[in-house]
């Protein structure tokens, strides 16, 4: 029987080597038996979402960075935002957590960026992970991914350096064998 894991994270495994998905967290947000996509949240590009966008649109200037959502059309931008007041293209991903692909909502978030809009959290991200029909699955099956639900506060985490270490750590300390088992083998 099929389970979607629409708003979960997908966390790679230490041995997953593929460039692309090395010791990242995947925000899942479609998943169906046709196929899946997700955006990758930790992983900033070396560009501010100003620089990339200026062209585009009307905004201050910000240190904010554009991430790497993924290897999947990597010239097309998704923003990942918690505001219930912006058109939601494709409804919620998790509680508080949105996304959206069109200039209206691009326009609306960056605007609100001098505004006093301090509740506003949002990424921007290039490109996405994508996966066909059953490759997840079978990536999964082969202790690729290790998934559990998604948080709002990772995705949002404006340090993203430690999400992969801090979200593997939480995975680990909820499968855990012995609930209150010691979390360091030299206590053993």
């Amino acid at each position: 029987m099929f389970s979607s894991l629409k708003g979960h994270f997908l966390i790679s495994a230490k041995h997953l080597k593929d460039e692309n998905f090395f010791k990242t967290v995947v925000l899942m947000i479609e998943h169906n038996e046709e196929g899946a996509m997700g955006v990758v949240i930790n992983r900033p590009l070396d560009i501010t979402i100003y620089k990339a966008l200026q062209a585009h649109f009307e905004m201050p200037e910000t240190d904010r960075l554009l991430y790497s959502g993924g290897p999947v059309e990597e010239n097309a931008l998704l923003i990942v935002h918690n505001s219930t007041d912006h058109d939601q293209e494709m409804g919620a991903v998790l509680p508080d957590v949105f996304v959206g692909t069109s200039a209206d909502i691009f326009d609306r978030v960056v605007k609100s960026l001098s505004g006093d809009d301090l509740d506003l959290r949002f990424k921007i991200f290039a490109g996405y992970a994508g996966w066909s029909g059953g490759q997840l699955e079978g990536e999964i099956n082969r202790g690729d991914w290790f998934t559990m639900p998604a948080s709002s506060d990772y995705v949002f985490r404006h340090d993203p350096y430690n999400v992969w270490d801090d979200v593997l750590r939480e995975f680990q300390s909820q499968h855990r064998i012995l609930k209150n088992q010691a979390g360091s083998s030299e206590l053993n």
